[in-house]
């Protein structure tokens, strides 16, 4: 009989977590899951599961006994809970220093003016005269539990800076006032990095967001300066380092007008930006996730096509939409080199509930084929769409 792998407990039952299973499987690595509920996406696929909160010590230490590592769907998981775990011999990865980096968004900023990296002009706000003091228009964030758009607010007169104050006081966190920075586009800088320090960076990539969740990405990024996207991927490299990341890294971006490049956020799990590797990447970002949790050696990020696209399915408003299953015979015979991921959700308007990748030589053309997949599955196009 040979010797067990080393088993990793993931805390979260998200679309994440459902994504590691299956290069977890071709490892022959054993997951364990933490899910907030039955049934959700990744409890689907995974049958070693506890269903939990993730916020009960009591729970997580049950989840991670016998585990050789425990690793993350997301980033909420209580700070000291993970110093509690590590106190105790379990391995986070990442570790609760690096990762309350993710967790807030004001922690992270300071780090950021502390490592010299470019971002935006920011400032700790607590009343409306701080945030006109700090100047309109601008973007307002609670520093703890947001994500796609939620806990953020583009505020552009003295009236819309009531919401945001109300919202922070509430759930008990800080609020971060940013400039509104013109940006020409959004970027992303994904890199793995290992607890021995081995590190690999994937292509930087072109995201557009819709409604504050992410709706597109480009792999690599159209027209953007080899030296520019080597910077791009160097500051990332220097991040995952400095903050002493394992796992992975997504260093989310801001091309500015003039071309410089500004941090805007950080996650440290795989991102919706990497989600183009799964297909267009000798080694996707949740193969070197896992890989880079155990401190094995990681896989090439390299490209295997010219261009990739990926694009979200969201679920639709219309009633009349059924499932998602019933979007295959057409997008699949339409376009056999097409790549379809879904996540097992419930429709709901907005939701992100799966995604497509498309690749190949020409980008206009890659670009219609996933464009036109995902909208099929959407139900924005008719039957009698070609």
């Amino acid at each position: 009989m040979p010797d067990a792998a080393p088993r990793i407990a993931v805390i979260g039952g998200g679309q994440l977590a459902r994504m590691m299973a299956q290069p977890a499987i071709a490892l022959g690595v054993p997951l364990r899951l933490l899910a907030e509920a039955d049934g959700v996406s990744a409890a689907q696929v995974i049958p070693d599961r506890l269903v939990g909160d993730y916020r009960d010590l009591a729970t997580l230490r049950s989840v991670t006994d016998g585990c050789s590592v425990v690793t993350f769907d997301h980033e909420h998981v209580p700070t000291e809970h993970l110093h509690a775990l590590e106190d105790a011999g379990v391995a986070c990865r990442p570790g609760p220093e690096a990762l309350v980096h993710a967790q807030d968004k004001i922690v992270m900023r300071e780090a950021m003016v502390r490592l010299g990296a470019p971002q935006p002009r920011w400032s700790v706000v607590s009343t409306a005269a701080e945030v006109e003091a700090f100047g309109l228009p601008c973007v307002l964030k609670v520093s703890r539990g947001g994500y796609d758009g939620k806990g953020v607010w583009v505020v552009r007169t003295a009236v819309d800076i009531d919401e945001p104050l109300a919202a922070a006081e509430r759930a008990g966190v800080r609020l971060l006032a940013e400039e509104l920075v013109d940006f020409r586009r959004e970027l992303s800088a994904i890199v793995a990095r290992s607890p021995s320090g081995q590190a690999a960076a994937y292509p930087v990539v072109a995201t557009t967001q819709l409604d504050g969740i992410c709706h597109e990405v480009v792999a690599p990024a159209p027209d953007l300066d080899p030296a520019r996207a080597g910077e791009a991927q160097q500051l990332a490299l220097r991040v995952a380092g400095e903050l002493g990341v394992t796992g992975i890294l997504a260093v989310e971006l801001f091309e500015a007008q003039d071309g410089s490049i500004l941090v805007n956020e950080l996650a440290m799990r795989p991102h919706n930006t990497g989600h183009w590797s799964q297909d267009g990447a000798v080694t996707s970002q949740f193969e070197n996730h896992l890989r880079a949790v155990l401190d094995l050696p990681l896989g090439s990020p390299a490209p295997r096509a010219p261009w990739t696209v990926m694009v979200n399915i969201l679920g639709s408003a219309d009633p009349e939409v059924g499932h998602l299953y019933d979007g295959y015979p057409h997008a699949l015979a339409r376009d056999p080199h097409l790549r379809v991921h879904l996540y097992g959700k419930d429709l709901r308007p907005g939701r992100k509930v799966g995604h497509v990748n498309a690749y190949g030589d020409d980008l206009d053309d890659v670009l219609e084929r996933a464009r036109h997949a995902a909208a099929w599955f959407r139900g924005d196009l008719g039957n009698d769409s070609d």
